[in-house]
């Protein structure tokens, strides 16, 4: 959960130029986690000679080093830390909350609601996660938190409908911004190769290669995708499937590493270990860009049915490259006009089908990217930060007085 607090003064309000200070609370680099990698893009994105951005972070254990921009470090539980950072905040014309469950401290999550309670600013809460079948102390933290916002950020049109009516928010508070996307295309236009006898493998011998990423743990439905590859063996040369990423900093912490090692007894068990390889490092923007950029197709096959955020499909629709993806909220409502193909969850063989049509099919990669390329521009960070702009400038025009619980 991340906390951005944004500040206009009167006199910057009423000038044709408007400096804005951001302050964020929120997981940050070097924490290894989405939201941390959300917050930093943004922040990044946000930056302009005219504008300040401090960062609050919350975190398990105080660090003597930190970046620059970290100003601060609210460990989970401390004592008075809700208090510091609403003090904080309440410096900030505008303060815009970033939620998902668990990432504060307290069960689900709930030492936001110390924060925001004691926040006498515009709140804007942006939902990460909209559940389906909430608990009754997650459905609880959210009610609060939506009634002591001012307007509500989801990134997909599903979440917004979720809430209108699941949650029984009125519609007129929610906005929709896409999650954002570092332009990881070349030339800034789709790059697909065209499987199919169109063009030849990019080096003699070396077949086309099938990338997943991100950080790892039950639910993301690799071993489906490991199950799929063992279908493919009859395509000469041989697909490659490449999985990049670490294990889950606490999925490691509770389980260690068992979920890739069973990833791996599966190649293994299947006989394609030789053409499964893993990389179980958490890379930065420029190398993840360029491996990325070095795959044929992105697959995604995850277990869940109520994902409504994903920052990988976004990435890897911006890439402009085919997806293949399981049929979880977010790439049914991004991947609908045609950027990818969908398949059923936990099907080997539905992967392994749609895997096949991509990499013979002609022209189908093509078409496949081509609409990606379309879609791109309103997904890069670039649109989304001026979003967030406007969003925070819309607060202020229309600021009413909030009394701090």
């Amino acid at each position: 959960m991340a906390v951005f607090g944004v500040r206009l003064s009167p006199l910057e309000r009423e000038g044709t130029h408007v400096s804005t200070s951001y302050g964020v609370l929120s997981t940050y680099p070097p924490t290894q986690c989405g939201l941390a990698t959300f917050s930093f893009a943004l922040v990044q994105s946000l930056r302009s000679p005219g504008d300040l951005i401090g960062v609050v972070d919350v975190v398990d254990v105080a660090s003597a080093s930190r970046p620059a921009e970290v100003r601060h470090e609210w460990v989970r539980g401390q004592h008075g830390g809700a208090e510091s950072a609403a003090a904080r905040l309440n410096g900030f014309d505008v303060v815009v909350v970033q939620h998902e469950y668990g990432i504060f401290g307290g069960p689900d999550g709930r030492d936001v609601l110390d924060v925001v309670r004691a926040v006498t600013r515009p709140v804007i809460t942006v939902l990460h996660t909209v559940l389906v079948t909430p608990t009754m102390r997650q459905k609880a933290i959210l009610d609060e938190l939506i009634l002591l916002s001012d307007t509500v950020v989801t990134m997909t049109l599903t979440a917004k409908e979720r809430l209108v009516h699941r949650y029984l928010v009125d519609s007129d508070k929610v906005r929709v911004i896409p999650h954002g996307a570092v332009d990881a295309r070349v030339g800034g236009q789709a790059t697909a190769r065209l499987w199919g006898g169109q063009t030849a493998p990019r080096a003699s011998g070396d077949g086309p290669t099938v990338l997943t990423w991100g950080l790892l743990g039950e639910g993301k439905g690799i071993e489906w995708g490991i199950s799929a590859m063992a279908e493919l063996r009859d395509i000469h040369p041989a697909p490659r499937y490449h999985i990049v990423g670490q294990t889950h900093p606490r999925v490691l912490e509770r389980d260690g590493d068992a979920y890739r090692r069973g990833l791996e007894a599966r190649a293994r068990q299947f006989g394609v270990d030789d053409v499964v390889t893993f990389d179980d490092r958490y890379l930065d923007t420029r190398e993840l860009g360029r491996l990325v950029q070095e795959a044929d197709v992105i697959l995604l096959p995850y277990d869940s049915r109520e994902q409504v955020t994903s920052g990988v499909l976004v990435e890897a629709v911006t890439a402009g490259k085919p997806v293949i993806s399981t049929g979880f909220p977010h790439a049914v409502e991004l991947l609908s006009s045609g950027a990818g193909l969908l398949v059923e969850r936990q099907s080997p063989g539905a992967i392994a089908a749609a895997l096949r049509r991509v990499l013979t099919e002609p022209g189908l990669a093509g078409t496949l990217a081509a609409e990606a390329d379309r879609l791109s521009p309103a997904l890069l960070w670039s649109t989304v930060a001026q979003q967030y702009r406007d969003l925070a400038s819309s607060a202020l025009d229309s600021e009413t007085v909030r009394v701090s619980a």
